[in-house]
């Protein structure tokens, strides 16, 4: 058995910024218990695995496993992904032009390669469901989680809730900076909130002010999917850009930039947007740029 291996940087346009991703070929024959292997020898937030499509008018499909385990959706390894195939030209004996679609356990992923002056800079993906939410959760569990009082915790414009476009995550809103700079994942409230425990993860943001370079600022702790603090998350800030579409009072198409792992010194960019209609949220898009890192051959 051959496997080959890329690594790339995602949401940054700066080698060793934004987040990690190791994306692997030719694992047709693997087992889950050997993708899993793979992808805990990387010690990555994510691992990839580029297999042949169900579907002939598709891609691929694309398993995406964490050190915890397989997700169904996940953000920056679809950007990362979709960047090295279309790097590589070809896929399964078939060009990679434009546009990829990736066959995921959270549905199809459509993905927009980003070109500029003829070479692949990044992709932009759309999130496989709609952005949809399954209720607040309690500010007191919330701020245990992360470190903080309950009064850093904002719920003028929200509430603290769970949000999702396939995969789920708490959304809590700080009330500025230094809140933001003081968050740290508590693994032990994690472990035994009743409402936190089963979502195991929590994005945590604040708005920017007039003049920043970005709208918005973020942090994600998901100790129980082995990373106490992920520096770009795209499933996440999906979430959030549902979740900010959604309280909008009119129809249209919500913009954001959002800056993220800045204090773990790895700073990203995400390009978040989501149409909007009265509080309905059907379309998630974001993507970012990425920088090619290593290659090479998985010799077991």
């Amino acid at each position: 058995m051959s496997l080959s291996f890329q690594t790339v940087d995602v949401f940054t346009d700066t080698a060793f910024g934004g987040n990690p991703l190791a994306v692997v070929f030719g694992g047709e024959d693997l087992s889950d218990d050997r993708m899993f292997a793979i992808a805990r020898e990387f010690n990555y937030s994510e691992t990839t695995f580029v297999l042949p499509p169900k579907d002939p008018g598709h891609t691929a499909h694309v398993r995406i496993f964490t050190t915890a385990g397989e997700v169904p959706f996940a953000g920056h390894p679809n950007v990362g992904t979709a960047t090295v195939i279309a790097w590589r030209g070809e896929l399964f004996g078939k060009p990679v032009r434009d546009h990829v679609t990736f066959e995921e356990a959270a549905g199809l992923v459509p993905i927009a390669i980003l070109i500029e002056e003829g070479e692949t800079v990044g992709a932009t993906l759309t999130a496989p469901k709609p952005y949809s939410t399954a209720g607040a959760v309690d500010v007191t569990e919330v701020a245990a989680c992360i470190g903080l009082r309950p009064e850093d915790i904002r719920t003028d414009n929200h509430p603290p809730l769970i949000g999702s476009v396939g995969l789920p995550f708490v959304l809590a809103e700080l009330t500025g900076r230094a809140a933001l700079e003081k968050t740290r994942a508590v693994r032990p409230a994690f472990e035994t909130s009743p409402a936190i425990a089963p979502t195991g993860a929590i994005h945590c943001y604040v708005r920017t002010e007039t003049g920043d370079e970005v709208d918005l600022r973020s942090r994600m702790f998901a100790p129980a999917h082995g990373a106490d603090e992920d520096p770009a998350t795209g499933s996440a800030n999906c979430a959030l850009i549902g979740q900010l579409a959604a309280i909008e009072p009119c129809s249209g198409t919500l913009r954001k930039r959002i800056a993220q792992g800045v204090e773990m010194g790895r700073p990203s960019l995400l390009l978040a947007e989501a149409d909007h209609d009265n509080g309905q949220v059907p379309t998630v898009r974001i993507g970012g740029r990425c920088v090619a890192m290593m290659r090479g051959e998985i010799l077991v």
